[in-house]
């Protein structure tokens, strides 16, 4: 195919119209809009903390997002097991139509089982976390008046690299991606790489068996991420 041949549109409009968000049903009340977005993102720019006083109603809230099998559950058990001989720690996992990710914790004992909830969120697990977040938030506030806890770790179910936290429900927003995606997806953008608080590149011990260069994943997120902190992990 030559380039000649290619037509490239912008996605969200109809016939004629500019670009608008869009929003749809899961078989029944569950529709939402989502949020029109016309760039990668900005690290400087990017919606600031929120000054709040409820910790008492809602604890300090962590938020581990990115794409499927980036390694977000592994962080979540790395956290809970580091934090949780010094803090009190509870946790929320997402998952689409499974308790998987919650199972997960349980089995190698992340946390009192009693401290960890979990959501299936149907479809659309980035509107559980952004547009529609109250299932998380109904959770959080849940075990912050059960346990009172420091923190709150919430993973979200894995998705594309248009997804991210609102700022009402995550305090500290870790995105999670992996080499094995290839060294092409930092610069790639999106507000989970640009705005997150803490950008981690994980699996860095599979860029040879994929072909990822490294020093090209570190370029690009410093660029994209205009200096914002990015952690390189396996």
């Amino acid at each position: 195919m030559s380039q000649d041949s290619c037509t490239f549109l912008q996605a969200g409009g109809g016939l004629g119209n500019k670009p608008s968000g869009h929003g749809h049903s899961h078989g029944g009340p569950g529709g939402h809009t989502h949020e029109l977005m016309d760039g990668p993102g900005s690290f400087t720019h990017r919606e600031a903390l929120r000054t709040r006083d409820d910790w008492d109603q809602r604890a300090f809230t962590v938020g581990v997002g990115g794409p499927v099998g980036s390694g977000k559950t592994a962080l979540m058990l790395a956290l809970c097991r580091k934090l949780r001989d010094q803090h009190s720690v509870c946790a929320v996992t997402n998952d689409i139509f499974t308790k998987e990710d919650w199972e997960f914790l349980c089995r190698n004992e992340a946390l009192p089982e009693e401290r960890m909830r979990a959501i299936e969120t149907g479809g659309c697990p980035h509107a559980a976390i952004r547009e529609d977040y109250s299932a998380n938030m109904d959770s959080v506030r849940e075990l912050t008046r059960r346990f009172r806890p420091e923190i709150v770790l919430l993973e979200s179910g894995g998705d594309n690299l248009a997804a991210n936290f609102s700022r009402e429900l995550a305090d500290y927003i870790i995105y999670v991606i992996d080499v094995a995606g290839g060294d092409k997806i930092p610069r790639k953008g999106g507000p989970g790489i640009t705005q997150s608080d803490l950008l981690v590149i994980n699996k860095t011990d599979l860029s040879e068996a994929v072909g990822a260069d490294l020093a090209v994943m570190e370029r690009d997120a410093a660029r994209m991420r205009q200096g914002g902190p990015t952690l390189f992990t396996q």
